[in-house]
């Protein structure tokens, strides 16, 4: 499971609320939650962003409300991936139940800013910055979230299951 794109950098702590504020509530369209993505920060932050692009957060990345918006608006927005030091539990489950890769990187969160060029290889836990030159490490993807990720979400997961005739939890 490979991306590249340009980072787009947010800061520590933040919350579901900042990446879509409960007004925009209203529905679960991707593309409408995605043209709302992060403006409780800063108005028109979607725009500046392009399809591919990869968010670099901080510490505690979703914290807040359970609210699946988040991950959806994210995606919706055109991001496939989220690198940062860490992630709110919630949060974490809800992106790939959705479709969203997370990549946990600790301290070396730091080092990426806005504007970089990152490619991540997530099954072979590495993430290269193709603009400073530096290697991040972080935990491979295990097979079973790249199957969820795969599908699009936990939804689709399940349903290929099911056609397939296996149940879930068991191997193919």
């Amino acid at each position: 499971m490979n991306h590249k794109g340009t980072a787009r950098k947010v800061g520590d702590h933040i919350d579901t609320d900042a990446i879509i504020p409960a007004r925009f509530l209203v529905t679960s369209d991707p593309k409408i939650l995605g043209e709302q993505c992060f403006s409780g920060l800063e108005p028109n932050w979607a725009q500046r962003v392009k399809t591919g692009d990869i968010l670099a957060a901080g510490r505690n990345f979703g914290c807040g409300s359970s609210r699946e918006h988040a991950p959806i608006a994210i995606l919706g927005a055109g991001l496939r991936a989220v690198v940062a030091h860490s992630f709110a539990r919630i949060f974490y489950r809800n992106a790939f139940n959705t479709g969203l890769l997370l990549l946990e990187v600790g301290d070396a969160a730091h080092s990426i800013q806005d504007g970089d060029t990152l490619e991540i290889d997530a099954t072979g836990g590495r993430i290269r910055n193709l603009t400073s030159g530096a290697e991040i490490s972080c935990p491979p993807l295990p097979d079973h979230m790249a199957g969820i990720l795969a599908a699009g979400g936990l939804v689709g997961y399940v349903g290929q299951r099911l056609k397939k005739g296996n149940r879930v939890g068991e191997t193919s």
